[in-house]
């Protein structure tokens, strides 16, 4: 094999994997066209710096959803890990009327809400991945649980509401012209990116999600990783609840209902395969920009809200339709049909009788 044949391989290898990620920047310059010509006042500063923060709350519970979907799983205890860790964040940050210092507790609620989430990781994933249950009936009915025991809690709350104002001060300040929150994000989605690249354990992460068979049969822990990405997955999760109870306040218990479907639909736009491994943090931090910026146009463009859900529903599936896979399948069916035609002036001979 001559060094140019590997080399237009390797370049028609790495086109295949890319376009499994095309189509959210497409949506995203259709966004943009829709948006300069129905919206433009949706393009201002002013408007950026509100869709930001909503979106960065949906594109780190995503990340957390991606973690999972690479190990061929689905999370359907998003909403109660995320409402829980943001009320705890408020329930133990809280000091009293008389402290002197109305942030001595910062770090440890922050702490007290990712070790909750982490717990419940931790659950799904032994259920999961060690007693080897079905995924989604594991989490919804996880998800269940949290939710009636985040209720309880919220209710015990009372008129407490507020995050400690240290925190909610530190997230708020701008960078940029752009909340700490968005860049919270951003440092997460870097971070992730960096890990899957440039580290063994990503690298066999992503290995294992893509053939569980062959990575137990090479020795690899598939139950141990399945185990990882359901904790780390739960603490991205509260993380995204302590980043809303911080700058909106006390969340209520159904603060957590848009983080059901939204995550899964940024993930499956954001091009990652539904069957596990292949994955791709930018793709999903963008697709969840997509996702808040098409809500924002549609809030703004003055669509009514039982609309919003049907057009919401439409862009799922439309995601389902152009996911990832899908693509990757329909590239290489284009690829191989190329290679079975004769080249321009090579004569096919056949036999005559």
């Amino acid at each position: 094999m001559t060094a140019h044949t590997t080399r237009s391989r390797s370049a028609v290898t790495s086109f295949v994997v890319a376009s499994r990620y095309m189509p959210v920047y497409i949506a995203l310059v259709l966004l943009l066209v829709v948006a300069l010509i129905w919206a433009p006042s949706m393009l201002s500063r002013t408007s950026l710096i509100g869709i930001t923060p909503a979106a960065t709350f949906l594109a780190v519970a995503a990340l957390g959803q991606m973690l999972v979907i690479m190990t061929g799983g689905i999370d359907l205890s998003v909403p109660g890990t995320f409402t829980l860790s943001a009320a705890v964040v408020i329930g133990v940050g809280y000091v009293g009327p008389g402290a002197t210092d109305p942030n001595a507790k910062v770090a440890a609620a922050v702490l007290t809400a990712i070790g909750v989430a982490a717990l419940i990781g931790l659950v799904n994933g032994i259920l999961i991945g060690v007693l080897k249950l079905n995924p989604l009936i594991v989490t919804l009915a996880v998800g269940q649980i949290v939710i009636g025991i985040a209720s309880q809690y919220i209710r015990g709350l009372g008129s407490l509401n507020a995050p400690p104002p240290g925190l909610s001060g530190w997230l708020a300040t701008r960078h940029f012209g752009l909340t700490r929150v968005f860049w919270i994000g951003v440092l997460m989605t870097l971070v992730l990116v960096f890990v899957f690249r440039y580290t063994t354990l990503g690298r066999r992460f992503q290995a294992v999600g893509a053939n569980p068979t062959a990575a137990n049969v090479n020795g690899l822990r598939v139950n141990v990783n399945q185990i990882a990405a359901y904790v780390f997955a739960a603490v991205l999760f509260a993380i995204a609840g302590i980043l809303l109870a911080a700058l909106r306040g006390s969340p209520g218990v159904g603060a957590g209902a848009p983080y059901l479907l939204g995550p899964i639909a940024a993930v499956v736009i954001g091009g990652a395969s539904l069957s596990g491994g292949l994955a791709s943090p930018v793709s999903t931090w963008a697709a969840a920009m997509f996702l808040g910026g098409l809500d924002f146009l549609m809030v703004t463009i003055g669509l009514p809200s039982a609309l919003q859900y049907v057009v919401f529903g439409l862009v799922i599936i439309g995601g389902m339709l152009i996911s990832g896979d899908r693509i990757i399948k329909g590239v290489e069916r284009v690829l191989r049909e190329r290679r079975r035609r004769p080249r321009d002036g090579q004569v096919v001979m056949r036999e005559t009788g």
